[in-house]
Formats: structure tokens, C-alpha cells, sequence
């Protein structure tokens, strides 16, 4: 059985994204080691190149390096690295569609923020 792993994208990708999650959530520190591809294939019961093209991916960005013979760890900087990523992500993601909606509805900033101060409240 598969853990953790949905069907509306590439599960390379989803290996990547929990790896990431895990350096974001700072479960996964710099220097610290990260799962190995052979834990990652028993685990999800996936393919071995599946999950070498995910780890590949964060070795290509920096987010991970190896070290010959002993396994992948994360790099200096990755979490500020994926920070600034995700952080992209989340603009071009939700709030220029965000922006877009409420021109079309006549929101006015200030109501945009007083919206997103209520919802964050009834989180609390």
C-alpha cells in the first residue's frame, strides 16, 4: 500500500514536495541526513527511479548534496532557498488570482486584509 500519495500529480514530485516540507518544517536541519532512496522506495512501495528523479531534482538545486558511499544531506541554505520558492509559488499561485477577483468584485485593499485578519481569527 502507498502512503501519503495522491493521484493529481507526479509521485517523483510529491517525494520532492514531503522532503522539502520536512527541511521547511525543520524535521530535516542543514548538515542533517536525509532519508535514504532506499528507505523512501520500502516506505512508499514505489519505484527505485521514481524516487531518484525526486532526490536528483534537490540534488540539481542545492537543496541536498551527496556524500559518496554515506547518503544525502541537506544542504547550507536549503531552507531559506525553498522559502523564497514556495513563497513565489504562493504569489503567483493564489494571490495574483486573489488580486484579480477583487478587482472584479470592487474589494478594496483594506477589505482584502480585513477578510484575510478574520479568517486568520477564526483559526485561533
Amino acid at each position: 500500500m502507498k502512503h501519503l500519495l495522491l493521484d493529481d500529480k507526479p509521485i517523483y514530485l510529491q517525494v520532492r514536495e514531503q522532503i522539502e516540507d520536512q527541511i521547511i518544517n525543520r524535521q530535516l536541519q542543514a548538515g542533517d541526513q536525509a532519508p535514504s532512496t532506499n528507505q523512501l522506495v520500502n516506505f512508499y512501495k514505489i519505484n527505485h527511479a521514481t524516487v531518484s528523479k525526486g532526490i536528483n531534482q534537490l540534488v540539481e538545486d542545492g537543496i541536498l548534496f551527496k556524500k559518496r558511499g554515506i547518503g544525502m544531506f541537506v544542504a547550507e541554505g536549503a531552507r531559506k532557498q525553498l522559502l523564497e520558492k514556495r513563497r513565489q509559488m504562493f504569489v503567483e499561485d493564489y494571490i495574483v488570482t486573489l488580486v484579480q477577483e477583487a478587482e472584479k468584485l470592487e474589494i478594496t485593499e483594506e477589505e482584502i486584509l480585513k477578510f484575510i485578519k478574520q479568517v486568520k481569527g477564526s483559526e485561533k
